[in-house]
């Protein structure tokens, strides 16, 4: 494959009619000759990390995470729970996404976290975006998405609602200034 996007922001055209993606930012957390797997970074979904771990049985320490937002992460296993952070410590299940950024599915992050030990900087994300064999090499090719590198400040510092703008610019393009059409010469 000649282009792996792994660690790689996608950055939603306004072309792009999906609801599920659209003015989204996802992170390609993984994408091999297989497809691609990845979760939305720019949209709260209706739950609150304190609902979350008190669907897990768990009680954090510092009552400032009850109410953190819990994002949307994509239409795929709405049910299962990411924790996307930095920080190297060894968690249960955790795939290295890129350079300090990690993307973690197993109880544990959440327990140490609930305790005040987990990551310096995490969010918590229900839900994934999948794309098949060649699906997302095809809407690059269609200009549904631009592509930017993961930015671990965009990731965990930004509000949610300047991240869409905020991809753009990194890589030079002011998202307000594009058409929400699309055409090929």
């Amino acid at each position: 494959m000649d282009e792996h996007l792994t660690s790689q922001l996608l950055i939603a055209l306004p072309a792009l009619d999906d609801p599920n993606f659209a003015r989204s930012v996802a992170l390609i957390c993984q994408h091999d000759e297989q497809g691609a797997m990845g979760i939305v970074v720019n949209r709260a979904s209706d739950f609150t990390l304190g609902e979350v771990m008190e669907q897990m049985r768990l009680t954090p320490r510092d009552g400032r995470l009850r109410g953190r937002a819990v994002l949307y992460g994509g239409p795929v296993h709405p049910e299962r729970g990411f924790v996307l952070h930095d920080g190297a410590r060894e968690w249960e299940s955790s795939l290295a996404v890129g350079r300090n950024l990690y993307l973690t599915t197993s109880r544990d992050v959440l327990e140490a976290m609930a305790e005040g030990e987990g990551p310096q900087r995490a969010i918590v994300v229900l839900g994934c975006a999948g794309w098949g064999a060649g699906q997302l090499e095809y809407e690059l090719g269609e200009n549904s998405w631009l592509t930017a590198p993961a930015d671990n400040e965009l990731l965990f510092a930004m509000p949610l609602e300047q991240r869409w703008q905020a991809a753009g610019g990194r890589i030079g393009v002011d998202m307000s200034r594009l058409t929400d059409y699309s055409g090929h010469a």
